[in-house]
This record gives C-alpha cells, structure tokens and sequence, in this order.
C-alpha cells in the first residue's frame, strides 16, 4: 500500500509512457517505482511535455533619451524605470492615467490644443528633413483640430511644419511663433474686432511676424555659418527663416566645443541676435521679447479667449526646453494643462507628462472622441 499511495501521489506528473511502464513493473519490482522517482528528482528523467509558460522579462529602458525618442514602443507591454524618473514621474504625473480626472475638470470649459512637432508628434530622428510624423499621428491631430482649435508651435520654419502635418484646419506657428498663420477663415480677438491679416504668397493668411525686420540679418549670418561649418563633419546648418538651427546630432564629441566656438563668434558680432540650446541643436534667434509662451498668448487673444481665462482650458505638449515658456504662461493662467514629452526626469514647468510620441498619439486619440 504504501508504495502504491506513492505513486498515485506523483502520476500527474508523468509522461503517458512513464506511466505505462510504471503499471506494467508495479507488481513484481515494488523498488522500482521508488527508483524511478528519485530519478525524477534528480532531474535525470525526461521532462514532461507540457511545460509551463514562461513570459518574458520587461526590456529595460535605457538611460539615453535619444535611443528612447527614436524606437519608442508602441506595444503596452511594461518595463522598467529607474528610481530617479519614478520619483519624477510623482511630481509630474502621466497624463495617460491623469485622463479621466482631466475630463471631470474640463466640463463646461473651452478647450484649446497646442502642440510641438519634433519629439512630440514626431520621434527625433539623425536628418531633420526625415522627421516626419505618422499617418496615425496625423488622423488623430486632424480628429482634434475638428473638436477643438489647435495650433502646432514650432523652432522649424513655419512652411516646413506645415509640409511635414498637411492639414489645413490648424494654426501654425513657426520659428517658435516668430511666424504665425491662421487656416483660411475669419478671426476675431475678444472685442469683437478683425485682425488687419496680410496675405502670404500662397494665399493663406499671415497673422503675426515679429522679427520680420531681422530677416536680411539673418540671411547674412546663414550663409556665414554654412561657410564657417562646413568643415565640422555633421554639422548641419538648417533656415528656419526668422532663426538659425545648427544641428549638431551627428556631430563627433570632440568636435563639439569647436562648433560651438564658431557659432557664437560669429553671433557676437551681430549684437541683436543670441544662441540657445535645444535638444542636440544651437539656435539662433533675434533678441526680441518673445517665444512660445507669448505665441500661445497671441493665439488665445486671436481666438478671443483672453479674457475668458477661467473659462478656457489649454493643453500644451511639447518635449524641448523651449516649451518651457508656454508651460509658464498657463500655470501663470492658473487653469490648462502643461505637458512635458519625456522619458528622462528633467527640470520642468509642466504639471504632466508623457513618456514619447507614442504615448502623445495615444493621448490625442482620447482627447478627440
């Protein structure tokens, strides 16, 4: 009895010709059953066949924003965060998981939608002519400028963001909003009055273009620093009409510091213009008072909402420090939705985040039903 109670215990484990040759020898060799187990035990018998299902460990996430940005995932599955963006992404909440207490808060309010293009709506990319966003990414921008009114506010010339997007029922601010335009219909500000609108070469209608005066200048200092760059391997000069970005992305890092010397001695000279720095770029710009932050302001006045501020809502997405002027003007509101696009923790002025593109995609997608 006791040896077959023994192995009754174990048969669920046994393959079905273990079993028959276990019936057959039973009863002559009562120690053979123990002998066999033990076998088993020791992992010298043939495993059985139904194995359970191991699933795969998470990918960890790698420390390198860029490599982030560029292969972001588009899959749900979950992986592993390091203790720093843990406790950052505390202060700075998802706005994936955020979504539903934000569409409690915005009932009964006016929305308006602002949204940058490199690293938001489309991945950063080596080549900046290739970064270029998804049909998805596009359907779902176009299902929101149906609901709400939506601006894309850009470092890029003003053209080329409205090359790379192709819809025409959105604002488009380029240069960081140093050139705005309106989709072709009326606009009025919160008195009630139209806005004097100068027609630009296609037909669309040009609302705003402070700097228009530094053009010439800054002609002069493009074509200075193609010449001065040309000899640092991948350095990229790029005109983005009312400023200059010199991408550095694939530039060597020993070749850095020489690239920047050049770019700002040859800025230095002209005493109206300074550099800042963005994601793997040195940019440009007229010292004027204005960015982002007072595109965004612009806009509003020119949707007439300036003066309803309670009553307004906007969200802004961007991924570069040059967002971070817009993120200042709503919190200065005191009602909107700042949100920065990140994978690393990182100083910033938003209230939310959002990891990639990927996640912007999934955010807009909710946003427009």
């Amino acid at each position: 009895m006791p040896i077959k109670t023994a192995c009754e215990l174990h048969s669920n484990s046994l393959s079905f010709s273990s079993i028959i040759w276990v019936i057959i020898n039973l009863s002559y060799k009562p120690a053979v059953c123990f002998f066999f187990f033990g076998l088993q035990a020791m992992g010298l018998q043939r495993s059985p066949s139904n194995k359970p299902n191991v699933q795969p460990k998470p990918i960890p996430e790698t420390k390198n924003e860029e490599n982030k940005v560029n292969g972001y995932s588009t899959t749900n599955e979950p992986i592993f965060l390091d203790s720093s963006y843990n406790s950052w992404v505390v202060k700075h909440p998802s706005a994936l998981r955020s979504f539903d207490r934000m569409m409690k808060a915005i009932k009964g309010k006016r929305i308006v939608v602002f949204l940058d293009y490199d690293g938001t709506l489309s991945p950063i990319v080596n080549d900046p002519d290739l970064a270029i966003m998804s049909k998805e990414m596009r359907e779902a921008v176009c299902e929101v400028a149906k609901r709400f009114p939506t601006a894309i506010i850009s470092g890029r010339c003003r053209d080329k963001v409205k090359e790379f997007v192709q819809l025409n029922d959105v604002y488009y601010a380029g240069s960081h909003g140093m050139d705005i335009m309106a989709p072709p219909r009326a606009a009025k500000s919160s008195d009630g009055k139209n806005h004097n609108i100068a027609p630009d070469k296609k037909g669309s209608e040009v609302l705003f273009q402070p700097a228009k005066k530094f053009l010439p200048a800054i002609q002069k200092i493009y074509r200075i620093l193609e010449e001065k760059t040309k000899t640092i391997q991948g350095a990229r000069v790029e005109d983005n009409r009312f400023c200059i970005s010199v991408h550095y992305r694939q530039v060597r890092e020993e070749d850095y510091g020489m690239l920047e010397e050049t770019v700002k001695s040859v800025v230095e000279t002209y005493q109206e213009f300074h550099v800042t720095e963005g994601k793997k770029v040195l940019e440009v710009r007229p010292s004027i008072e204005w960015n982002k932050g007072h595109a965004l302001e612009y806009l509003l006045d020119t949707l007439g909402f300036s003066n309803s501020s309670t009553d307004v809502l906007p969200f802004y997405i961007g991924d570069d420090r040059s967002d971070e002027d817009a993120f200042k003007v709503i919190r200065s509101r005191g009602h909107g939705y700042p949100i920065i696009v990140s994978s690393i923790p990182k100083d910033t002025g938003a209230l939310y985040s959002l990891q990639n593109p990927s996640e912007v995609l999934i955010f807009l997608k909710k946003l427009a039903r």
